[in-house]
């Protein structure tokens, strides 16, 4: 019971204490709100760019082309090397005919010039998808190594220069996330200081009729987790309403079909979610930093 009244009685000064330090509290809160809201963009583009390289590593491929006059058996020798290859995630055989048939189908004039030749020009192949990009010119210089294996191509230089972009951006926003974050416990805790100097007396008068050194911090701590949570509030309704125009304006995609959108829900619940943890949480530690720092109870 004891427990409970401090708990209650934390919670109810903690509140208190927002409102008669109305001027700090919005300081910090406004401070808390432009930080979340540099979080949120960062987030989103993180996963984004995330999503974007996903995506574009599964259409990644390996095309192999084999030579005119392979045979059945170096086929099937081919196709029993993929199975146990370590990095291929599946593949299909793809003879000349099917390649000519398709090619006649997505366009006009390339039927033309087919027809044109006696005999099909194009020649059997193999496509391979794999399971880490990154080891893509890895597994096509494995491929290279038969002797009935012509060509194995995927972009070769350009793919690898567009996953390091990608990498880097992604790792770029992510660092930028853990430097907002700490800005925002940097901004709470200097806030807290404030409040924590500006009733001095108070607390010196709490000692003096032996208040307990948690009953003094579980107020400043809650009333940091107040100050998160209502800097959070702007923040989640921007992300929200925000990301979904955009999502909308755009049609779900940037620049290009290519570039995909992640679809807003339940992304942006998910966003919601981690900047109410960030606010609420960076409060408290930031408070609880702020306390156990300055006032040496």
């Amino acid at each position: 019971m004891r427990a409970l009244r401090i708990l209650t009685r934390s919670i109810r000064d903690s509140f208190k204490s927002v409102f008669r330090n109305f001027s700090l509290s919005m300081a910090s809160i406004a401070c808390t709100t432009i930080t979340l809201i540099l979080v949120a963009i960062a987030i989103c583009l993180t996963y984004n760019v995330r999503q974007v390289t996903t995506d574009l590593e599964h259409e990644l491929t390996i095309v192999a082309y084999l030579n005119k006059d392979v045979t059945d058996e170096q086929k099937t020798e081919l196709e029993n090397a993929l199975k146990t290859m370590d990095n291929v995630d599946s593949y299909e055989m793809k003879s000349k005919d099917e390649w000519k048939a398709e090619m006649k189908e997505e366009d006009q004039s390339l039927e033309n010039a087919l027809d044109i030749f006696e005999e099909n020009p194009l020649l059997d192949s193999v496509i391979v998808k794999v399971d880490d990009v990154k080891n893509l010119g890895e597994t096509a210089d494995r491929l290279r190594e038969f002797d009935f294996v012509n060509s194995a191509e995927y972009g070769e230089g350009m793919v690898e220069n567009v996953i390091g972009i990608f990498d880097a951006v992604s790792f770029g926003t992510f660092a930028i996330v853990i430097a907002l974050v700490l800005v925002t416990a940097f901004l709470i805790s200097n806030t807290i200081k404030l409040t924590i100097f500006s009733r001095r007396t108070e607390i010196e008068i709490m000692r003096l009729v032996g208040a307990s050194n948690t009953s003094i911090k579980l107020p400043f701590v809650f009333e940091g987790f107040v100050l998160g949570v209502f800097g959070s509030i702007i923040p989640i309704l921007i992300s929200i309403y925000g990301y979904v125009f955009l999502y909308n304006q755009t049609g779900g995609y940037v620049f290009t079909q290519i570039i995909t959108l992640v679809e807003p829900f339940p992304f942006v619940l998910i966003v919601s979610l981690i900047l109410l943890v960030i606010g609420s949480l960076v409060g408290m530690l930031g408070s609880w930093r702020a306390v156990k720092k300055y006032l040496k109870i």
